[in-house]
Protein backbone atom coordinates (compact mmCIF):
# COMPACT_ATOMS: atom_id res chain seq x y z
CA UNK A 1 0.00 0.00 0.00
CA UNK A 2 1.42 3.34 -1.05
CA UNK A 3 1.24 5.95 1.74
CA UNK A 4 3.66 8.77 0.88
CA UNK A 5 5.64 10.19 3.82
CA UNK A 6 5.41 13.80 2.55
CA UNK A 7 1.62 13.99 2.88
CA UNK A 8 -0.77 14.49 5.80
CA UNK A 9 -3.89 12.34 6.23
CA UNK A 10 -7.34 12.30 7.83
CA UNK A 11 -9.24 9.43 9.41
CA UNK A 12 -11.76 9.95 6.56
CA UNK A 13 -9.03 8.94 4.04
CA UNK A 14 -8.27 12.31 2.48
CA UNK A 15 -4.67 13.39 1.95
CA UNK A 16 -3.23 16.91 1.99
CA UNK A 17 -0.08 18.14 0.25
CA UNK A 18 1.00 21.59 1.44
CA UNK A 19 2.64 23.99 -1.02
CA UNK A 20 3.16 27.33 0.73
CA UNK A 21 -0.23 28.83 1.66
CA UNK A 22 -1.97 26.46 -0.74
CA UNK A 23 -2.61 22.76 -0.53
CA UNK A 24 -3.82 19.95 -2.76
CA UNK A 25 -6.41 17.46 -1.49
CA UNK A 26 -7.26 14.01 -2.75
CA UNK A 27 -8.33 10.60 -1.47
CA UNK A 28 -5.88 7.92 -0.42
CA UNK A 29 -4.98 4.74 -2.24
CA UNK A 30 -6.79 2.85 0.53
CA UNK A 31 -9.97 4.91 -0.04
CA UNK A 32 -10.01 4.46 -3.80
CA UNK A 33 -9.45 0.72 -3.31
CA UNK A 34 -12.41 0.51 -0.92
CA UNK A 35 -14.63 2.55 -3.25
CA UNK A 36 -13.79 0.56 -6.39
CA UNK A 37 -14.11 2.02 -9.87
CA UNK A 38 -14.72 5.76 -9.57
CA UNK A 39 -17.20 7.01 -12.15
CA UNK A 40 -17.94 10.62 -11.16
CA UNK A 41 -16.57 13.37 -8.93
CA UNK A 42 -18.64 16.43 -8.07
CA UNK A 43 -17.24 19.60 -6.54
CA UNK A 44 -19.58 22.60 -6.38
CA UNK A 45 -17.65 24.53 -3.73
CA UNK A 46 -15.19 26.49 -5.92
CA UNK A 47 -14.72 29.96 -4.43
CA UNK A 48 -16.24 28.97 -1.09
CA UNK A 49 -14.44 29.13 2.25
CA UNK A 50 -15.08 25.91 4.15
CA UNK A 51 -14.29 24.87 7.69
CA UNK A 52 -12.21 21.84 8.60
CA UNK A 53 -14.27 18.61 8.18
CA UNK A 54 -16.92 20.32 6.02
CA UNK A 55 -17.83 18.42 2.84
CA UNK A 56 -16.28 19.93 -0.30
CA UNK A 57 -17.66 17.44 -2.80
CA UNK A 58 -18.75 13.89 -3.51
CA UNK A 59 -17.03 10.94 -5.10
CA UNK A 60 -19.17 8.35 -6.86
CA UNK A 61 -18.12 4.79 -7.47
CA UNK A 62 -20.07 1.97 -9.07
CA UNK A 63 -21.39 0.82 -5.69
CA UNK A 64 -21.58 3.97 -3.54
CA UNK A 65 -21.43 7.76 -3.24
CA UNK A 66 -19.25 9.30 -0.51
CA UNK A 67 -18.70 12.83 0.74
CA UNK A 68 -15.17 14.21 0.75
CA UNK A 69 -14.18 16.38 3.71
CA UNK A 70 -11.77 19.29 4.12
CA UNK A 71 -8.65 18.23 6.09
CA UNK A 72 -8.13 21.91 7.07
CA UNK A 73 -10.15 25.10 6.69
CA UNK A 74 -9.66 26.98 3.45
CA UNK A 75 -10.97 28.48 0.26
CA UNK A 76 -11.54 26.03 -2.58
CA UNK A 77 -9.57 27.54 -5.47
CA UNK A 78 -9.62 24.90 -8.15
CA UNK A 79 -11.09 21.55 -9.16
CA UNK A 80 -8.94 19.13 -11.15
CA UNK A 81 -10.76 19.50 -14.49
CA UNK A 82 -9.19 16.31 -15.86
CA UNK A 83 -11.42 14.34 -13.49
CA UNK A 84 -14.56 15.44 -15.36
CA UNK A 85 -13.67 13.28 -18.35
CA UNK A 86 -11.37 10.76 -16.62
CA UNK A 87 -12.46 10.25 -12.97
CA UNK A 88 -10.55 6.94 -13.00
CA UNK A 89 -7.34 8.97 -12.52
CA UNK A 90 -8.20 8.80 -8.81
CA UNK A 91 -7.96 4.99 -9.06
CA UNK A 92 -4.82 5.03 -11.20
CA UNK A 93 -2.79 7.82 -9.54
CA UNK A 94 -4.50 8.97 -6.30
CA UNK A 95 -1.50 11.02 -5.09
CA UNK A 96 -0.54 12.55 -8.44
CA UNK A 97 -2.81 13.17 -11.42
CA UNK A 98 -5.80 12.12 -9.30
CA UNK A 99 -5.71 15.15 -6.98
CA UNK A 100 -9.20 16.58 -6.51
CA UNK A 101 -9.07 20.19 -5.30
CA UNK A 102 -6.55 22.92 -4.60
CA UNK A 103 -7.26 25.21 -1.65
CA UNK A 104 -5.83 28.28 0.02
CA UNK A 105 -5.54 27.41 3.70
CA UNK A 106 -7.13 29.89 6.11
CA UNK A 107 -5.79 28.20 9.26
CA UNK A 108 -2.54 26.45 8.23
CA UNK A 109 -1.81 25.46 11.85
CA UNK A 110 -4.57 22.83 11.49
CA UNK A 111 -2.08 20.80 9.40
CA UNK A 112 -0.41 19.89 12.72
CA UNK A 113 -3.64 18.11 13.79
CA UNK A 114 -3.57 15.73 10.82
CA UNK A 115 -2.11 12.23 10.75
CA UNK A 116 1.36 11.56 9.43
CA UNK A 117 2.02 8.52 7.24
CA UNK A 118 2.75 6.15 10.14
CA UNK A 119 -0.34 7.24 12.11
CA UNK A 120 -2.48 6.80 8.99
CA UNK A 121 -1.04 3.32 8.41
CA UNK A 122 -2.04 2.43 11.98
CA UNK A 123 -5.52 3.88 11.36
CA UNK A 124 -6.13 1.55 8.41
CA UNK A 125 -4.40 -1.43 10.03
CA UNK A 126 -1.21 -1.54 7.90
Amino acid sequence: MNIPENLKYTKDHEWLRVEGEEAFIGVTEFAQGELGDIVFIEVETIGEILEKEEAFGTIEAVKTVSDMFMPVAGEVLEFNEELESTPELVNQDPYGKGWIVKIKMTTPEQVNELLDASAYKACIGH
